[in-house]
């Protein structure tokens, strides 16, 4: 991520303010425009689709005879709603001598959001301050001062109009010529500017009266931008409210909320309501992370998390199942089918209308829409769509040939195995089996057993640097390095500590929590409790309002020790979201995770938002931060309103929603010494378990020498075709048993040349137990 200090003036924030939000909005309509809050006042407004941000602020600065106020940095003020899902937000800000109401209405018929104000105060006058950044940027923009507040750039424009007009306006340059500098300058309007063109430009402009409307519009130009505002004020305010009201009345008539106590069932109202707020309507089904930027008032990246990440599309999707929202989950699978790479693969993430911004891979986004839409034919709600098998036979072929070692885990920071992202892939592979022909049903079942046997042989140290420490004798790492990194004896890349590496033994996260989650695991489960006991001591964060956990020991992901903004270091803060993790796996110890809701609902920001991370360290209030409350990240986080959400279900159902009955059902049928280990050079293994056959795999058709006991009984066996387009040769473990190790190389028949190395595995006895690792015991 790019880091840039944005000039003073209009879009700028105050030094201690973030990209946390007072709420966000949309009208339930034709409508394509999002509005954002901040401080009381528009933030970004994104058009015509929840990738495209078109301004940076509208703020307001009130000026009387002798001294003006920008009411965002003074900072007092008050949000409130009709009701807890109806997101019309009225804004009341309390200044020396002055109120100033405003009421944001997005038109839901139009691509207009209304401003309805007004400001009492003797003497006082109101101007309204506009940072235009079309098209997702600040520079280029051209601006023009009237009648009407207008600005350009390529086919994007807005307009900004007033009801009883402007008695006087001014366009500027930002840090130069902008309104903001006049009043900071000279104390009052002294500017009229009749325009600024190809820059970074803001607009200024005096409203005559102290109460009326303001309307902002956006076309793909000056003249249909300035139509659509026209007409949103000929239809009136009145009218416009009533709808937008019903629109979203209605729509909270749809929801099922589980019953819970009055803070919760409000929490809950609103987080379904965020997550409706974030669905794109030009690209139904894409939900964008969050419309924000983290850290927003030090960054100008034209990304943030104004993107779609198939994970938390498919999180959001599961939670809004689980409130009922069957409609909006089937339409968030038909985007994924419509993203996805035709290798099978999902870029990291995407624009809501499929362009790649970063295009890294994680294979847990390769598997979670399989197991959205194993979720969905659970409940019989695939029927109808389109593309489905295509799309989970195209993943599974992706997580075969390039599982399980995954390029990025789900913080997108390391490769390797991570027992979060390495569950995921084994559950999708499971509930793709019933789209699968017989063949490649047998294959992927064979593969996924495979990868859940040796999850703590990747995943899990036995004894370690934490083990005496607590008093446990093992615990789950946050991710383990491939084998040619050396394994769990390897080291992991700090992404967020520039240079900074550590043992891989010596990093604790949450991902083991989804190894019981998603059923793989028992909650019981000596390994899954050794591990919380160290996660609980090293992550555990108590806040004057409740618990949350940082994402891992030595994370770098965050605001530093003075609170300054995180801009590629810093130290990693506590997450809500994950207290929503921490609450399912109490839920699944059978204990209530209500005192988990009421954590989450008591870390939100002023209107119940919840932030991606709160501030876990002394208060600094000269910089907004108070323990237990939202920092300068990301805020509302549309993952972490999902997870409170399927939190509150499970707490009903008793069970999580991701825990697919297709995956209880295969392992209660499984036999758990039998089956297949998959040799692949990317993930090796030196010993065999007794009574498991052996099968040596590659990508591509290769020859097998093969010999037993120091090269004895020497052969060649040459691969078969397997499904997926791999090719591999197997050897039954009764072939195998009465011989202590294999011997082998490879032939690969396409380049005509030997691999040239030589492998051997120990074969263990029918009797032989096998520690952990896959070894036997003398060879610890």
């Amino acid at each position: 991520m790019t880091i840039a200090i944005a000039p003073g003036g209009p879009g700028s924030r105050p030094t201690w303010t973030s990209s946390a939000k007072d709420m966000v909005t949309t009208a339930l309509g034709t409508s394509r425009v999002w509005v954002t809050l901040g401080y009381g006042i528009l933030n970004e407004v994104y058009w015509p689709a929840t990738g495209l941000p078109q301004i940076r602020d509208l703020g307001f600065i009130v000026a009387g005879p002798s001294e003006w106020f920008e009411v965002k940095r003074v900072n007092r003020y008050h949000v409130s709603m009709p009701d807890d899902w109806v997101p019309l937000p009225q804004v009341a800000h309390e200044g020396d001598g002055y109120r100033l109401l405003i009421e944001v209405l997005p038109d839901p018929s139009r691509d207009v959001v209304l401003i309805l104000y007004r400001l009492t105060g003797d003497n006082m006058n109101l101007y309204a301050l506009l940072a235009p950044h079309l098209s997702n940027g600040g520079e280029h923009n051209n601006a023009r001062a009237a009648e009407d507040l207008t600005a350009w750039k390529d086919e994007t424009a807005l307009c900004l109009l007033s009801d009883s007009g402007f008695s006087r306006s001014s366009a500027g340059y930002v840090g130069a010529s902008d309104g903001w500098q006049d009043f900071s300058r000279n104390g009052r309007m002294t500017w009229e500017y009749g325009e600024a063109i190809d820059g970074n430009v803001a607009l200024l402009g005096e409203l005559p009266a102290t109460q009326g409307t303001l309307a902002l519009g956006f076309s793909d130009t000056i003249v249909g931008a300035r139509t659509k505002a026209r007409s949103s004020l000929s239809e009136g305010c009145h009218s416009i409210r009533q709808r937008f009201i019903a629109g979203w009345r209605q729509w909270a008539k749809t929801l099922d909320i589980p019953d819970s106590p009055a803070d919760i069932r409000r929490e809950a109202y609103l987080s379904a309501v965020v997550l409706k707020v974030h669905q794109d309507r030009a690209y139904p089904g894409s939900i964008v992370a969050s419309l924000s930027v983290p850290w927003g008032n030090s960054t100008d990246s034209i990304g943030g998390y104004h993107l779609v990440w198939p994970r938390d599309c498919v999180e959001a999707g599961l939670a809004l199942l689980g409130v009922g929202q069957i409609d909006d989950a089937r339409s968030m699978l038909s985007y994924l089918i419509a993203i996805q790479n035709q290798d099978g693969s999902w870029n990291q993430n995407c624009f809501p209308d499929g362009r790649p911004f970063w295009v890294g891979i994680q294979l847990d986004e390769v598997g979670f829409p399989i197991i959205l839409a194993a979720k969905l034919a659970e409940q019989d709600a695939l029927r109808g769509l389109g593309g489905v098998g295509a799309m989970i036979r195209r993943a599974v072929c992706y997580l075969v040939h390039n599982g399980p070692i995954s390029p990025q885990d789900r913080w997108e920071e390391n490769s390797g195995i991570s027992p979060f992202t390495l569950a995921i892939e084994i559950v999708a592979l499971v509930a793709a089996a019933e789209f699968l022909s017989a063949d490649e049903r047998d294959y992927v079942i064979s593969l996924a057993d495979y990868w859940n046997e040796r999850i703590e042989d990747w995943t899990y140290v036995s004894g370690g640097p934490f083990a005496s420490q607590y008093g446990v004798d093992g615990y789950y790492v946050r991710i383990g390095p491939a084998a040619v990194q050396g394994g769990l004896c390897g080291r992991v890349n700090v992404a967020n500590r520039w240079g900074h590496s550590m043992p891989a033994i010596t990093l604790i996260g949450m991902e083991y929590l989804h190894l019981a989650r998603l059923g793989l695991r028992s909650p019981d489960d000596r390994r899954i409790q050794n591990t919380s006991k160290i996660a609980d001591a090293l992550l555990q964060v108590e806040t004057p309002l409740g618990i949350a956990y940082r994402r891992y020991n030595e994370d770098g992901y965050g605001e530093h020790a003075d609170g300054s903004p995180y801009d590629g270091n810093g130290i990693g803060r506590a997450w809500p979201l994950l207290t929503g993790e921490r609450g399912h796996f109490e839920l699944q110890l059978g204990r209530d995770p209500l005192p988990y809701l009421e954590m989450m609902t008591r870390m939100t920001g002023p209107t119940g938002l919840i932030p991606e991370q709160v501030w876990d360290g002394p208060p600094l209030r000269e910089r907004g931060l108070e323990p237990g409350k939202p920092t300068g990240g990301v805020m509302p986080l549309v993952w972490a309103h999902a997870e409170f959400l399927k939190l509150l279900r499970a707490r009903r159902e008793k069970r999580p929603i991701e825990l697919l009955n297709s995956l209880e059902e295969h392992l209660r049928r499984k036999t758990a010494t039998v089956g297949t280990w998959h040799w692949r050079t990317d993930t090796p293994f030196d010993a065999l378990p007794a009574n498991r056959d052996l099968l040596v795999e590659m990508e591509s058709p290769f020859v097998l020498h093969m010999g037993f006991d120091g090269w004895k009984a020497v052969e060649d066996r040459s691969s078969a075709a397997l499904p997926f387009g791999r090719h591999g040769v197997r050897l039954g473990k009764d072939e195998l048993a009465g011989n202590r190790v294999l011997d082998f190389t490879r032939y690969f028949s396409r380049d005509s040349k030997w691999e040239g190395n030589d492998y051997h595995i120990w074969i263990a006895p029918e009797q032989q137990r096998l520690d952990v690792r896959g070894r036997p015991p003398a060879q610890h």
